[in-house]
């Protein structure tokens, strides 16, 4: 009796095990992504930054993603993909544990370094580990696998968000961004550095689990399914990608889904923070209940994540990417138009529409292309570099205080978002045109 492929199978084999060790690595860079984000808010007070400034934390942490993608897809066509992920690993650990003499330097430019050595490590954990995924069985189930495997990375990054408030955001000092402007040098180091010992320890922390990590993957037998070594050159590769409509628009979709994502929980502390001192709060408060509002739109994704990828049993990806932006761009409408808490509530809302995205538009990107898949997935992980992109452009917005209609600057940044999510809803429409063109051409 022929044996039936599942999600985790094929030709009666189980990828389970290997399934699990590489999952963990994406609970890994989902810390990363969320411990971060609040970061942005965090060094704009440390260093008496504007928001712009701070922003560049996003700038070089998305940059790595970019630089490293197109190397990491040669080093692993040229090795493995387990080899991939041990490199990203290596370099993740390593530029998390620079925060240590990132905080010794007491400034801010080796910390956006020591995020760009990390997210280089990030890169190629990514660009690894989505097609390793992708291959452990068959293309038929790949989208639901990936979806299956990235509802972790949002267990991750509640994880990260909640370092992120009770260990950083609750344990800095509280003086607000307008007081530390009027400190002395010498009052100024003293804080800085206070804080700055706050905020290093939840990097020092998992750099050392990411080493662990490492060395149990490292002594592991992994299957080397999807390990094809491609004579084809680069070049080759990216032309022939290039050709296919469904990649190449999947490829923009993505740049565009990233930057709506940064952007969202990004700037959630600020856009709650503006609400809630509107309200009387004082400033450290308010950020604190803004990143609670941040961690309930992490556990809306993570829930949505896993019923997203049982939906997908049923209705076809890109009609349900369409559907899901299109909610999401609702919201977002909502976000700019509402000042009080209801605005506040669309943008938790987003993040729910959200979870479905990255998985969705990656497995329908990587349908068909082949033996190209490696380097196809290296463009889907460079696409990442939304995230380095839309963020410093919202935050001009809110620093120069750019009002429309009466609306905040908070709130009239978001039209970057509503714009990405339109974005998504075509890609995903098109695609799902193209699905039933060549079901009905095959039929």
């Amino acid at each position: 009796m022929e044996k039936t492929d599942g999600v985790l199978t094929k030709n009666g084999v189980s990828f389970l095990i290997p399934f699990v060790m590489i999952t963990a690595c994406f609970a890994l860079w989902g810390f990363a992504n969320d411990v971060t984000s609040p970061m942005v808010k965090a060094f704009s007070k440390i260093f008496r930054m504007s928001v712009t400034e701070g922003a560049f934390v996003q700038v070089a942490f998305y940059l790595g993603y970019f630089v490293m993608a197109f190397p990491a897809a040669i080093f692993i066509q040229k090795y493995s993909f387990k080899a991939g992920v041990l490199i990203g690993l290596g370099l993740y650990a390593i530029g998390a544990l620079l925060f240590f003499p990132a905080k010794m330097t007491g400034m801010y430019f080796p910390f956006l370094l020591a995020y760009f050595i990390m997210t280089c490590g990030l890169s190629f954990l990514e660009t690894s580990c989505n097609p390793y995924i992708y291959c452990m069985g068959s293309e038929d189930t790949a989208t639901r696998r990936l979806n299956l495997a990235q509802a972790f990375n949002p267990i991750g990054a509640l994880t990260g968000m909640y370092v992120a408030m009770e260990y950083v955001q609750a344990r800095m000092s509280p003086m607000d961004s307008a007081s530390r402007m009027n400190l002395s040098d010498t009052q100024f180091n003293i804080l800085r550095d206070h804080d700055l010992d706050v905020l290093i320890q939840p990097y020092i922390f998992i750099g050392a689990a990411i080493v662990l990590l490492l060395v149990l993957i490292r002594v592991t037998t992994m299957p080397k399914h999807g390990d094809t070594h491609s004579v084809k050159k680069l070049s080759t590769s990216i032309r022939e990608l290039y050709g296919i409509s469904n990649y190449r628009e999947g490829v923009i979709a993505q740049f565009f889904y990233i930057g709506a994502q940064v952007m969202c929980w990004t700037f959630i502390i600020q856009y709650g923070t503006h609400i809630f001192m509107n309200e009387g709060m004082e400033e450290k408060a308010a950020e604190i209940l803004s990143q609670k509002y941040n961690i309930l739109a992490l556990a809306f994704f993570t829930v949505s994540r896993f019923i997203c990828t049982w939906i997908l049993k049923y209705i076809q990806p890109g009609r349900l990417l369409m559907i899901l932006a299109v909610i999401a761009a609702c919201a977002t409408a909502g976000v700019i138009l509402f000042t009080d808490r209801n605005g506040l509530y669309c943008l938790v809302a987003i993040s729910a529409a959200m979870s479905l995205m990255f998985p969705t538009i990656y497995g329908i990107a990587l349908r068909g292309v082949g033996e190209n898949v490696k380097v196809g997935g290296a463009g889907l992980i460079m696409a990442i570099l939304g995230g380095s992109v839309f963020p410093p452009l919202q935050a001009a917005i809110i620093d120069m205080k750019i009002s429309y209609l009466g609306l905040p600057p908070t709130n009239v940044s978001f039209v970057f978002t509503f714009v990405c999510f339109i974005v998504i809803a075509a890609y995903g429409h098109r695609s799902y045109i193209r699905h039933n063109i060549t079901h009905n051409y095959n039929d």
